[in-house]
């Protein structure tokens, strides 16, 4: 195998016509690697992964070969895939109001350029889901929200708009299987791309807990931050330590990792109904 690519949290190895993903346990927020592992994280965002390959199989095909037929090392750990030109875009569905998005509704009333209610809150339910896209900016840099208009000029408005309907129809799919565990799905990120065919395929991660912000519906109110069952954890841990949100990241501590640990093995457990091993 040939190492293609060492992401923040991801490796990338080549290995004939397939490529290897690998889960690592680093942990990436605002777009750096922190340099403390969360124990088991690779393994539970790839097995959350696939089961949710499986659930959204017949909306959009997915990039996946086998889960098993991986060099022994990456057992549990690593995705065996399809090669695919990927879509120059990191597609964005929100049907709540927060994080960066929120922010941005603050100072401009939109996201992304998507015009909203006045009066809405932290966490506020939107009308109907949005498609709020940003850039997919180069290791150490950061994403950056970009509007429908902008998705256009990069791939072309046929493309653009089969971007859009997925990313909504992938976000309705899980906020509905979601829903009936117990769990809302405020926006998830997905990641696109081109099969040699000509079909557009799901890659990478998929609805988890590093992708997507989940919340338990039973604590759920808006007009405050809600208990999050993902890294917003650390990323508020990281706010208040004064950290400047650019590299090197401080080591998180112990007490922080095991409880963001726990957190994803939670929100596993309750999405697939299997007991983490």
């Amino acid at each position: 195998m040939e190492l293609l690519h060492s992401g923040k949290v991801r490796d990338v190895y080549a290995d004939g016509d397939d490529l290897i993903l690998v889960a690592s346990d680093r942990i990436s927020i605002y777009d750096v690697a922190l340099p403390t592992p969360i124990p088991d994280k690779g393994r539970l965002l790839t097995a959350l992964s696939l089961w949710w390959f499986e659930q959204l199989a017949d909306l959009v095909p997915n990039h996946v070969i086998s889960a098993t037929d991986v060099p022994a090392e990456f057992a549990g750990r690593a995705i065996r895939c399809r090669r695919l030109d990927m879509v120059p875009v990191e597609c964005v569905a929100r049907g709540y109001l927060t994080g960066g998005g929120f922010a941005e509704y603050r100072r401009t009333g939109a996201v992304s350029g998507v015009e909203l209610p006045r009066g809405l809150v932290e966490a506020s339910i939107l009308p109907q889901p949005i498609f709020t896209p940003s850039t997919k900016a180069p290791k150490g840099e950061h994403d950056e929200p970009i509007t429908y208009a902008q998705v256009v000029d990069k791939v072309g408005a046929e493309v653009a708009e089969r971007l859009r309907q997925i990313t909504i129809d992938v976000y309705r799919r899980g906020a509905e299987i979601a829903a009936d565990r117990g769990i809302l799905v405020a926006d998830t990120k997905i990641e696109l791309g081109w099969a040699p065919d000509g079909t557009l395929v799901l890659a990478d991660e998929v609805l988890t807990s590093d992708s997507s912000r989940f919340w338990p519906a039973e604590s759920y109110q808006p007009g405050r931050a809600q208990f999050s069952y993902d890294k917003q954890y650390v990323r508020d841990w990281a706010t208040g330590s004064g950290w400047d949100k650019q590299p090197p990241a401080p080591e998180v501590p112990a007490e922080v990792v095991e409880a963001t640990r726990a957190r994803y093995v939670e929100v596993y457990e309750k999405l697939t109904g299997t007991t983490w091993e």
